[in-house]
């Protein structure tokens, strides 16, 4: 099977230092890549650069077939709504001001595809597609749980209907006892919708329960990438 995401030589500077550091690998459809290493070693540097949200310097990052590096931003917005991130903090994700149906509702309208006909019955579909009851949409975020939340930024996620989420410790930020159901969710996503995920993580006991390979990074390179063992559908290791 050919990749959904295939990064080469990944190079990204911040300045003067150098946070990815030559970096290299691929996800096919359906698969769960994940990148562990500690605090600072490029992970999250990775994956503004997979997202083309920080250039990077050198390398190349084909996604569904196009290279990215070489694309104007206007000859990208075609192709983001296909990448779609999914932040630690959901809270911040989704804006405090806004009501949950509407930042649900804001990637179909960045993207021209929202319909005021259809467009409220569509965030209650993606509401119930991530266990919500619909009626949550016209709530604040800080009304909600972090673990409904963090349900609400995974069904903006899905809002313009991607083959790649970005995860970027999607759970740390949850208590243990919402960990398992945020990550069960996103196992269930991925067998009906065939999603790709490169899930970034620093607990390596989680990352090897979640994923098909596991990434170490240390000083921002890539040390080793090793599979996992079959994924169960047991609780969320603590």
């Amino acid at each position: 099977m050919n990749p959904l995401l295939d990064v080469r030589d990944l190079v990204v500077h911040h300045g003067p230092r150098t946070t990815v550091d030559h970096v290299s690998f691929d996800i096919t459809p359906g698969e769960t890549l994940g990148l562990i290493g500690p605090s600072g070693c490029g992970k999250s540097s990775t994956a503004m650069a997979v997202l083309q949200l920080h250039r990077p310097t050198h390398g190349e990052v084909w996604f569904d077939g196009h290279e990215l590096t070489s694309l104007n931003e206007k000859q990208l917005r075609p192709l983001r709504p296909a990448m779609q991130p999914v932040f630690q903090d959901p809270y911040g994700s989704l804006g405090p001001r806004h009501r949950i149906r509407d930042a649900i509702a804001e990637p179909l309208r960045v993207q021209r595809s929202w319909d005021r006909t259809t467009g409220p019955e569509r965030v209650a579909e993606l509401l119930e597609q991530v266990g919500l009851d619909p009626s949550l949409g016209d709530r604040r975020p800080r009304e909600l749980s972090g673990g409904q939340c963090q349900r609400a930024g995974i069904a903006r996620a899905l809002a313009c209907e991607p083959k790649l989420l970005v995860l970027d410790e999607p759970v740390s930020a949850l208590d243990p006892s919402l960990r398992a159901g945020i990550l069960n969710l996103l196992a269930d996503l991925q067998e009906r919708l065939g999603l790709g995920y490169l899930f970034i993580c620093h607990d390596m006991a989680l990352v090897h329960h979640f994923c098909d390979r596991v990434a170490e990074m240390r000083e921002g390179r890539i040390v080793r990438t090793t599979p996992s063992p079959p994924r169960s559908p047991a609780a969320t290791p603590r």
